[in-house]
């Protein structure tokens, strides 16, 4: 029998439109190696790593009648060359031109007749490098079945060869009748689910969602009790067209280590976190991007992030198997760099402390597995799809990475930067991945409510500098 879609999956599929197309993406540069990388390596790479997760030739069939949600069915045409594509720029290609091809590419919605995913090779990049720009739907990413393409694309074999091949045949397509029938028999074991997909439709978002709080009730109730407000009014919620900005931000992750034992020595020596420092370089670079725009910031001004957070102890990043969903209000109306550290620092404890903070495994945290950047990215952002846009201003995903160097066929990856979609009314997206001494930002914005996004990506570097000057809290 066919897999189906879960009720969540299905709600993202219906949630999509135009404006808003739900699928996550990264963006991977690599030094290309002595013996030189091209399409033809990357076809070949995806090919021997696809063979283990064979929903990457799977496509989204609909059951007649809507009786149920809709199956992976194997592609029967699927066609390699259509989802792994070229692209370059004219040397040499700059930073800045590739984040304007990653605004072009990503806004675009994914083909549903064929799998949901796409990855573009972009030549032509300054210092003999190139770039690997990955797109994939949330309804592809569920942790289980499926991680996020990325996710398969780099490893710690700096030889490149996999040796790996193995022959793939598609299974038949399940017919009409047949899908019907498989329908049926569950509705035998589940009629009141099915009652309910006829008698509303699975666009009902609020239906939907409730169906989802039965695998993930931890996670929602959560949710529910951290923000029991609505977030506070910000440029930050508008309008969301169908163009977009993309903005690439490197930082060095000894520079957060080194904030967090200055800042954090006396009493808040084993309280102030690197995740701490991360989101008050970012509550900063909000200050100054507001003051710019000539926006009101008073003391009492916040911008609340939804935040996915990993619970571990130490800074180093984790490897474990667990988060928690968060919503800090960033006190981007206090002036004082340390300030604003220990202010979020306070609130995340609080959390992280609270019954409201406890630890929530990221299986039951959207039904996912995996721990791979590229996946839990995707996590954080259908976790951003499951709450009201009401209840916060922006999402932000931080994923620790592995701090050892990663390789595509023997290509070194020498940064990734993450997309994460926006939703309705979200103006931004921020994705940012530790990875071999670094701290990458993506930016992801709506292209006309937010033309200044390169200002909010200066204000992350300039944040972080001013935290690395700034006094200790109760000095002069």
């Amino acid at each position: 029998m066919a897999d189906r879609l879960s009720s969540l999956d299905t709600s993202f599929l219906h949630l999509e439109d135009a404006a808003t197309p739900m699928h996550v993406g990264s963006v991977m540069v690599f030094d290309a190696p002595a013996r030189g990388f091209d399409y033809e390596s990357l076809v070949t790479l995806i090919s021997e790593r696809i063979a283990h997760v064979p929903r990457y030739r799977q496509r989204i069939k609909t059951v007649p009648g809507g009786l149920a949600n809709p199956v992976w069915v194997d592609d029967k045409h699927f066609d390699m060359s259509y989802h792994v594509r070229r692209s370059a720029l004219p040397r040499p290609g700059s930073d800045e031109q590739l984040e304007e091809l990653v605004a072009r590419i990503q806004p675009r919605p994914l083909d549903r007749s064929r799998p949901l995913w796409e990855v573009y090779l972009v030549e032509g990049l300054a210092e003999d490098r190139f770039a690997i720009i990955t797109k994939s739907h949330h309804s592809l990413v569920d942790g289980i079945s499926a991680v996020d393409i990325g996710n398969v694309l780099v490893d710690g074999n700096p030889t490149g060869v996999d040796g790996i091949h193995t022959a793939w045949r598609a299974r038949p397509e399940p017919g009409g009748v047949e899908l019907v029938v498989g329908a049926l028999t569950e509705a035998v074991r589940t009629p009141s689910q099915v009652v309910e997909t006829v008698q509303h439709g699975i666009a009902d978002v609020g239906k939907t969602i409730g169906k989802v709080a039965t695998v993930a009730g931890d996670v929602l109730s959560t949710i529910a009790r951290v923000s029991a407000r609505p977030a506070p009014e910000s440029p930050l919620n508008a309008t969301v067209g169908r163009a977009r900005r993309y903005v690439m931000v490197g930082t060095d992750l000894d520079d957060y280590r080194t904030v967090r034992t200055r800042l954090g020595q006396g009493s808040f020596a084993d309280e102030v976190t690197v995740n701490d420092v991360i989101l008050a370089t970012i509550a900063g670079a909000f200050r100054s991007w507001l003051l710019t725009r000539g926006e009101s910031v008073y003391p009492g001004t916040t911008i609340r992030a939804m935040v996915p957070v990993s619970v571990h102890s130490g800074e180093d990043p984790p490897t474990g198997a667990q988060m928690t969903a968060c919503f800090v209000d960033l006190p981007v109306g206090e002036p004082g760099p340390s300030m604003r550290l220990h202010q979020i620092a306070f609130s995340m404890r609080q959390q992280m402390e609270g019954g409201s903070g406890r630890a929530v495994s990221a299986d039951t945290l959207a039904g996912l597995g995996g721990f791979a950047p590229p996946t839990m990215h995707a996590l954080g952002a259908r976790l951003g799809g499951m709450v009201s846009k009401r209840l916060y201003n922006v999402v932000i995903t931080n994923v620790p990475g592995p701090q050892t160097p990663l390789y595509a066929a023997g290509a070194r990856m020498v940064s990734t930067y993450p997309v994460t979609p926006l939703g309705r009314g979200q103006a931004l997206s921020i994705g940012l991945t530790s990875y071999d001494g670094g701290v990458y930002y993506g930016l992801y914005a709506d292209r006309d409510a937010m033309p200044d996004a390169d200002v909010l990506g200066r204000g992350v570097v300039d944040a972080l500098h001013e935290l690395l000057e700034a006094p200790r809290v109760g000095t002069r």
